[in-house]
């Protein structure tokens, strides 16, 4: 028995389908566009920020040094376990069991001996990391640092910073 297609119906069959598929395309490569854009979006803030790197494997420790001495005084806090394992602005990878901080200016590497006014608890750090990003903060300690000077219990605290190395 012959097949009722004609060469005719044949055609528009593959036409419908080559239609069908280049709609499928073009709606797949929208889709890219728009995810690669939000993606490049937010890649140009991180990029803007003060203190980020480029190549960051090649800065772990700034050429550049902070005067030894040179005091710091405001309001610090503490962060970590939504930053544990993930790379800092210096490059390192965010460790919050070490003794490290971030500061908005600071070279990377920078050693600072922070006390707690009210208390008189005191740690040392490195600057390792760019923040706080909270307006009246001058540090954003690790959570070991913090917990040494007892910021996991009241949250932030007004201390003095000291540049040691």
């Amino acid at each position: 028995m012959k097949s009722l297609r004609t060469p005719t119906t044949a055609c528009m069959t593959s036409s419908k389908l080559g239609v069908r598929l280049r709609l499928s395309l073009w709606a797949l490569c929208v889709g890219l566009a728009f995810v690669l854009s939000g993606c490049a979006a937010a890649n140009a803030k991180i990029a803007s920020r003060k203190g980020y790197v480029r190549f960051p494997e090649k800065h772990y420790a700034s050429k550049e040094k902070a005067e030894i001495g040179t005091k710091l005084q405001g309001e610090a806090s503490y962060y970590g376990p939504g930053f544990h394992g993930k790379k800092t602005a210096s490059g390192e990878i965010f460790n919050q069991n070490d003794y490290t901080c971030a500061h908005k200016s600071l070279p990377f590497g920078t050693k600072l001996k922070v006390v707690r006014d009210d208390t008189g608890a005191s740690v040392v750090v490195r600057v390792n990391d760019r923040g706080p990003y909270v307006d009246g903060r001058i540090l954003d300690l690790s959570v070991a640092a913090g917990k040494d000077i007892g910021l996991d219990k009241v949250g932030h605290a007004k201390v003095t910073a000291t540049v040691i190395e």
